[in-house]
């Protein structure tokens, strides 16, 4: 046997190896992978799930459990997303938030996908028939109960349901109505600063405010969940 015929089956071995290796893993994830083309590829043969790309054979098998997860949601969430939205294959996903939700729900994790025309699309992640399924969640915001499930009661806060506000996300700029307003998992922290002519007034909320969260419904899909600090308002006209 030659050098280079010794150097492809030793390498045809190895990714033999990572391929069943990465197999397993997934299967304790609830994930099943496409068959992995490793005979005529390697280390570079593409791993897919749903004919779905998430990467090489190369990449993934460097990674631990925790990781090849987390690549495979990320990948998974976003073609939710845009089949749910009918999108162009040009079109991607800019952020993926999670939404932080009263337990038990009958999913794993909802999770709000922003893609590049700012549409936000709720996913949730579901286990069924042992597969991770990832499906459009539908939320009508009108619905007080549904809203009560997923985030608790209704607090009190320094803003009113049905104001109307401006609000900061990612650089970004919204007007909406809030429409919920929910317990925050984390106490704000106070501070001020000066962004394209508005004040955002973080050292002047109440105490109870603090410990609320607004729901706000922008009209450009899932309501966006604020911190109290993200809520900007108008400088004072001067005369």
């Amino acid at each position: 046997m030659t050098y280079l015929h010794k150097k492809s089956a030793e390498e045809q071995k190895e990714a033999c190896q990572q391929a069943h290796q990465l197999m397993a893993i997934c299967e304790k994830l609830s994930i099943t992978l496409d068959p992995i083309d490793w005979q005529s590829a390697g280390m570079r043969a593409n791993v897919t799930v749903k004919s779905i790309t998430i990467s090489d054979l190369l990449n993934l098998s460097q990674l631990d459990s925790d990781s090849i997860l987390r690549r495979v949601r990320i990948k998974l969430f976003e073609r939710a997303a845009l089949e749910t939205m009918h999108a162009h294959p040009s079109l991607k996903a800019l952020i993926w938030s999670p939404v932080e939700v009263v337990q038990p729900q009958e999913f794993l994790s909802l999770w709000v996908i922003t893609l590049d025309t700012d549409k936000r699309i709720a996913i949730a992640e579901y286990i069924k028939n042992g597969q991770r399924v990832y499906e459009h969640y539908e939320l009508d915001v009108r619905d007080e109960q549904h809203l009560t499930r997923l985030f608790g009661p209704m607090q009190a806060g320094a803003h009113q349901l049905g104001e109307r506000i401006t609000i900061e996300e990612h650089e970004q700029k919204y007007t909406g109505e809030i429409i919920y307003i929910l317990l925050a998992a984390k106490a704000v922290v106070n501070r001020k600063y000066l962004s394209r002519g508005y004040h955002t007034t973080l050292g002047k909320v109440s105490t109870s405010d603090l410990s609320s969260k607004y729901l706000v419904d922008c009209h450009d899909g899932f309501p966006h969940i604020i911190n109290p600090s993200q809520v900007i308002e108008s400088p004072p006209q001067t005369e």
